[in-house]
C-alpha cells in the first residue's frame, strides 16, 4: 500500500467535481496543468479565470519533499512557524552530504560519522514534527519520491530544483525554497505567479540509440536555459504515450534546466504500471477511476495551438542521439558532430571519466540499457578507456541490480559503485587526477554541468547524454567516437562495433529491498526535544531578520556588479560548503565568491569602499554591513539559474545587502529574495546596466508607495559627484510586499500564528 493513501483518497474524491467546475469556469478544454492547478487552488481563491504569466495564486499543495542540504534551514526555520506538526505529507531524504571518493561503503561510513551532528537534528525534527525521514544511503530524494510518494493529478513542491522529476508520474512538481516548504508546512497558503503553458508534441518513437534524455536535450537546445522560465511544460502525443514512466521522469527532471516551473505527463497505462511494479496498485486503482481527468482533453491535444502559449513538435524518429555541454546544459551537439565540433572549438578530446547515474537517470531500465553495452564491451573483449563511476537513484533499485547481476557486470568492466546519493552531480566528488587544475572532459547522464559543479575543476569540460551513450564513451575514452557508426579495436586488435542497447523497464523477478532506509515519524512528537549546541559550526538556530524601517533606501554601497551567467552555484556554492547548510553564518562566508567582477574580470576580488581595498566579496560586505551601511548587488540576465537553494537569498540578506537588481531572475531565485526581505528589482531599461560604476554609492527610492505594478527609483552616486537615475521594475504582489515590510515572510507567518 502507498503512503499517505488517506489523503489521496480525499485529493481523487474531491479531483473530478472540482475539474468540471473548472471547465464550465474557463468555458473550453482543459490541459491536464490547468486541471490540476485548479484543483489546488486555496479555498479563498473562488471561482476565478486566471491570466497566465500575470496572475497571483494561492495553492494547497498535496505534500511537501526536502533534502538534507536544504532541509536544515527549512527546518529551522519551521521551529519558528508555531505549528507542533507538519500540515502536510512531508519527506526529509539524506543525499546530498555524502561525498564520492572510495565507493559506496567506505564513503557512506565516512558520511555517518562526518554528518552525524546534522542527520541527528535532521531525524530528530522529524520525528518531532511528522516528517518521514530517509537516512542516508536510502537514495536521491527525486527517485525515492517517484517510486513512494509521486502520484497523478497531485501537486508538490519540493526544496529542491529538480522536484519536476515526479511530472513524470503526473503530478505538478515544483522546486521551491525553504520558505516556501514552512509555508506549506505551517497549513498557509502558496503562492505563485499562475504559469504559461508550453506544450510538447512528440510525435514517432524512440528506437535504436536514441533515449528520453535526447528528448529533453533536443528541447533545451529549443528553449534555452531561460526559455521555460513562467511556464509548466506539457508532453503528449504518441511519443509520449510510448514512453515509460521513469522514461518521462528524466525528461521532467531536466526540464528545470530550461527554467520552466516544472513539466508533466499526462496518465495512461504506462503510468499505472510503474505504481503497480513499485507496491502501489491501489494508488493505480483510485487514478484509473478518474482517468480522464488525469490527462488533458482530447480536444486540446487535438489543437493544441488554441490551448497553449507555445507549441513544440518533436518527431522523436527524426531525433539524433546528442551531447549538451560543455559549461551549460542547453548547448546541444548530435554525436555524429562532435568530433569535428570538439576539434574546431578546442574541447579536450580525451574523456577521462564517464559517471552513470544521478536523479536524472538511474532508473531500472536506465542501468540496464547501460549495462548491456557493458557485457556487449566484455563479449568483445573490450575495456573501459575512462575511470568508470555508477550512482544507482535509491536502494531499492540498488538492491535490485545487484540481485539481477547488473553491479556485478559493471564491476567487472573495472567501474566503481558509489552510494546511492547525489555525488558527483552536486560536486561532492573528492576527485584526485584534477587536484592539478588540467584540461579534461567527462561525459555524464546527469543533468547540470556548469563550470566547476562536478569536480571543483574550471577546467573540466562536462557533457551530459544518456546512459548508454555514457558506457560508449568510457570505452572509447575519446569524444570523436560515434558509436551509432564507427568501430573500437578490441584487446585481440580486431575491429568490433557496438549493437543497440537493450534495457528493461522493469526486472523480470520485481523490485526487491531489505532494508529501504525510511524512519516513520511518531504519532506524537510532543515530548521529543530538538537540540542546537550553541558551538556548533554546522547548526545555528536563526534570528529572526528586522522589519523595513519604513524609509528610503539611501547610501548603499555597490557590493559587485556580476558579469555574465551568476547561478545560485555561483552566489552560494556547493561542494565542501554543504558542510555549513545548517548554519548561516558560516556559509554566508561563500556568499558570490564564484561570481564574476564586471570591473576586473575576477571572482571574488571586489572593492571595499570604505577603505579602497581589493577583498573577498563576504569581507566586503561585513565591510558595510558594521558600518552600518546596506549594500547593493547588480546582476545580468538569469540571475539566479540553476539550484533551488535558498541560502543564496539568506545569504546577502544576513550580510546586510538590501537590494538585488538585475536585468531579469530566474523565478525561483526571485521567490527566494522576496522571502527573505531582499528588494529584488530588475531594470525597467536593461541598457542601465552599463550605468552602474565601481564606486557607485546607491540609493533606492519610492519605498513608502510601494505598491504592486510601481516601478521604483533608483539613483546611482557616481565617486566623480555626478550621478544617474533610471526606473527599476519588480513583481511584488500586496501579500510580497507585506513580506518585504515584516522583514521575512517567516516573520508575517510567525506573527500571524502568534494571533
Amino acid at each position: 500500500m502507498a503512503f499517505d493513501i488517506e489523503m489521496i483518497k480525499q485529493v481523487y474524491s474531491s479531483f473530478p467535481g472540482r475539474v468540471e467546475a473548472a471547465r464550465k469556469l474557463l468555458g473550453r478544454p482543459m490541459t491536464l496543468t490547468e486541471k490540476i492547478l485548479y484543483s489546488h487552488l486555496d479555498a479563498k481563491e473562488g471561482n476565478k479565470v486566471f491570466n497566465r504569466g500575470e496572475s497571483y495564486v494561492d495553492f494547497k499543495p498535496d505534500r511537501v519533499a526536502m533534502q538534507d542540504a536544504t532541509a536544515q534551514m527549512a527546518l529551522l526555520q519551521f521551529m519558528q512557524a508555531g505549528k507542533s506538526k507538519a500540515a502536510v505529507p512531508s519527506s526529509v531524504h539524506c543525499d546530498h552530504l555524502i561525498q564520492a571518493k572510495d565507493g559506496a561503503e567506505k564513503d557512506l561510513e565516512r558520511a555517518e560519522y562526518t554528518n552525524h551532528e546534522v542527520y541527528e537534528f535532521l531525524s530528530t525534527v522529524s520525528n518531532k514534527y511528522g516528517i518521514g525521514f530517509w537516512k542516508p544511503g536510502a537514495g536521491i530524494i527525486h527517485q525515492v519520491v517517484l517510486e513512494n510518494y509521486a502520484f497523478p493529478g497531485g501537486m508538490m513542491i519540493g526544496t529542491d530544483s529538480h522536484t519536476p522529476n515526479a511530472g513524470g508520474l503526473g503530478m505538478v512538481a515544483i522546486g521551491v525554497g525553504g520558505a516556501d516548504a514552512v509555508d506549506v508546512m505551517a497549513d498557509m497558503p502558496w503562492e505563485l505567479k499562475f504559469p504559461k503553458l508550453i506544450g510538447v508534441k512528440l510525435t514517432g518513437k524512440l528506437s535504436g540509440w536514441l533515449a528520453p534524455k535526447d528528448v529533453i536535450l533536443k528541447v533545451a537546445d529549443i528553449l534555452t536555459v531561460k526559455g521555460g522560465t513562467g511556464a509548466i511544460v506539457e508532453y503528449f502525443g504518441e511519443g509520449a504515450r510510448a514512453m515509460s514512466a521513469t522514461g518521462r521522469a528524466t525528461i521532467c527532471n531536466m526540464g528545470a534546466e530550461i527554467g520552466a516551473t516544472t513539466s508533466t505527463f499526462g496518465f495512461d497505462e504506462n503510468t499505472a504500471e510503474y505504481l503497480k511494479q513499485t507496491g502501489r496498485a491501489d494508488v493505480a486503482e483510485l487514478a484509473e477511476g478518474i482517468a480522464s481527468c488525469l490527462t488533458g482533453d482530447a480536444e486540446v491535444y487535438a489543437n493544441p495551438e488554441k490551448y497553449f502559449d507555445q507549441v513544440i513538435e518533436i518527431n522523436l524518429s527524426e531525433l539524433e542521439p546528442a551531447l549538451n555541454g560543455p559549461f551549460t546544459p542547453d548547448l546541444r551537439t548530435e554525436v555524429s558532430k562532435m568530433g569535428e565540433t570538439a576539434k574546431a572549438k578546442d574541447w579536450p578530446l580525451v574523456v577521462e571519466a564517464a559517471l552513470i547515474g544521478s536523479c536524472t537517470n538511474s532508473s531500472y531500465e536506465d542501468i540496464t540499457r547501460a549495462a548491456s553495452i557493458a557485457q556487449q564491451a566484455m563479449d568483445k573483449k573490450l575495456k573501459a578507456k575512462a575511470d568508470l563511476l555508477i550512482t544507482p537513484g535509491s536502494e531499492q533499485v540498488r538492491y535490485t541490480i545487484e540481485r539481477d547481476g547488473l553491479i556485478g557486470i559493471f564491476e567487472k568492466m573495472g567501474a566503481e559503485v558509489l552510494a546511492n546519493a547525489c555525488g558527483p552531480c552536486i560536486g561532492q566528488w573528492d576527485r584526485e587526477s584534477v587536484k592539478d587544475g588540467h584540461r579534461n572532459t567527462i561525459v555524464t547522464s546527469f543533468n547540470r554541468n556548469f563550470a566547476k559543479r562536478n569536480d571543483g575543476n574550471p577546467n573540466t569540460y562536462a557533457f551530459v547524454t544518456s546512459p548508454e551513450m555514457v558506457m560508449c564513451y568510457a570505452l572509447s575514452g575519446s569524444l570523436d567516437f560515434n558509436p551509432l557508426t564507427d568501430y573500437l579495436i578490441n584487446e585481440d586488435g580486431e575491429k568490433v562495433k557496438l549493437e543497440i542497447p537493450e534495457g528493461m523497464v522493469y526486472p523480470p523477478k520485481g523490485f526487491e529491498v531489505d532494508d529501504p532506509g525510511y524512519q516513520k515519524p511518531a504519532e506524537d512528537g510532543s515530548n521529543i526535544e530538538v537540540t542546537v549546541d550553541p558551538k556548533s559550526e554546522r547548526l545555528q538556530l536563526l534570528t529572526p531578520f528586522p522589519e523595513w524601517n519604513g524609509e528610503d533606501f539611501k547610501g548603499m554601497k555597490l557590493l559587485i556588479k556580476a558579469k555574465g551567467k551568476c547561478t545560485t552555484d555561483h552566489i552560494s556554492m556547493a561542494g565542501p560548503w554543504l558542510r555549513y547548510r545548517g548554519h548561516l553564518e558560516n556559509i554566508s562566508q561563500n556568499l558570490l565568491i564564484g561570481a564574476v567582477n564586471y570591473f576586473n574580470e575576477k571572482t571574488n576580488f571586489v572593492k571595499d569602499q570604505i577603505d579602497g581595498e581589493y577583498k573577498a566579496v563576504p569581507e566586503a560586505a561585513k565591510s558595510y554591513k558594521k558600518a552600518g551601511m546596506g549594500s547593493v548587488i547588480v546582476g545580468d540576465e538569469n540571475y539566479g539559474e540553476g539550484s533551488s537553494r535558498e541560502h543564496a537569498a539568506m545569504e546577502p540578506r544576513f550580510l546586510g545587502v538590501k537590494v538585488v537588481l538585475v536585468r531579469s531572475f530566474a523565478r525561483i531565485h526571485e521567490t527566494n529574495l522576496k522571502k527573505q526581505g531582499v528588494l529584488a528589482l530588475t531594470f525597467a531599461d536593461k541598457a542601465d546596466y552599463d550605468k552602474v560604476q565601481e564606486d557607485d554609492t546607491i540609493d533606492v527610492l519610492g519605498l513608502k508607495e510601494f505598491a504592486p505594478g510601481k516601478p521604483l527609483t533608483v539613483v546611482l552616486h557616481h565617486a566623480d559627484g555626478t550621478s544617474d537615475q533610471f526606473l527599476a521594475n519588480h513583481t511584488y504582489n500586496e501579500n510580497q510586499i507585506e513580506w518585504f515590510k515584516a522583514g521575512s515572510a517567516l516573520n508575517l507567518i510567525r506573527k500571524q500564528n502568534a494571533v
